[in-house]
């Protein structure tokens, strides 16, 4: 059943991405909102895919801590649906993503024009002084940049690996961050196409203040997320 399910769940989704895309596309021409504002209802669209046909719910847990203005939050990163799931509950998320998916159609426009931040991960200096300067220029718009602290997909129980760009950012522009943890490769592995029922669960944790070492700072950000990952892990929901 659950290979039926997981099967039918890819074709929904990819042929829903496709026909979504599409009509999309008008959208290119107008104001940046608009398109942000499309990538929420899909993002809306796909955790219904995934209830209707899978058996998986969404929770958002933390609410409280949900920032509505500007601000920084450093996500744990399992599977893709951590993007499109966190576009249906955050006001206006702006992603750092990698420049090699510029390349995709459709997906690489609206990306551009969402005003995501485009990373060149093979520019070390540069890329870091560009995501730098571009989060300045997204905080000016209230809107809420998402960094994948560890910067790729782990598996659920992967030993951790978080990366400098998060604690630049935090120095840089004196700001708190907001750690959110997940469970989502539990039910949507990061390879392969099968789908497990259950409860997908994003986290949003109590901010960090502002102010604190680099070294104090990534201990207490991980240590955070980590924790609460592992807590929804074992809860197996």
């Amino acid at each position: 059943m659950i290979l039926v399910r997981s099967l039918t769940f890819a074709l929904a989704f990819y042929l829903y991405s496709l026909i979504y895309g599409l009509l999309m596309l008008p959208l290119l021409l107008g104001p940046r909102s608009w398109v942000t504002r499309a990538l929420s209802w899909y993002g809306k669209g796909t955790t219904l895919l995934l209830r209707v046909i899978c058996g998986i719910r969404v929770e958002v847990r933390g609410r409280e801590n949900l920032p509505k203005g500007a601000a920084l939050i450093a996500a744990k990163h399992q599977c893709m649906f951590d993007i499109f799931g966190s576009f249906a509950f955050l006001p206006d998320s702006c992603f750092v993503t990698k420049k090699e998916l510029m390349w995709i159609p459709f997906l690489g426009w609206y990306v551009r024009k969402g005003g995501m931040i485009v990373v060149d991960r093979d520019a070390h200096a540069s890329a870091l002084r560009k995501l730098l300067a571009d989060a300045r220029d997204r905080f000016r718009h209230a809107r809420q940049v998402v960094i994948f602290a560890e910067g790729t997909r782990k598996a659920p129980g992967a030993e951790p690996d978080y990366k400098p760009g998060i604690a630049a950012l935090y120095r840089d522009l004196e700001m708190p961050v907001t750690p959110m943890a997940l469970n989502t490769g539990v039910h949507w592995p990061k390879h392969g196409f099968m789908r497990y029922p259950g409860m997908i669960v994003f986290d949003i944790l109590p901010p960090i203040p502002a102010g604190l070492k680099r070294g104090e700072f990534m201990r207490e950000l991980e240590s955070r997320i980590e924790t609460a990952t592992n807590a929804l892990i074992a809860e197996g929901l």
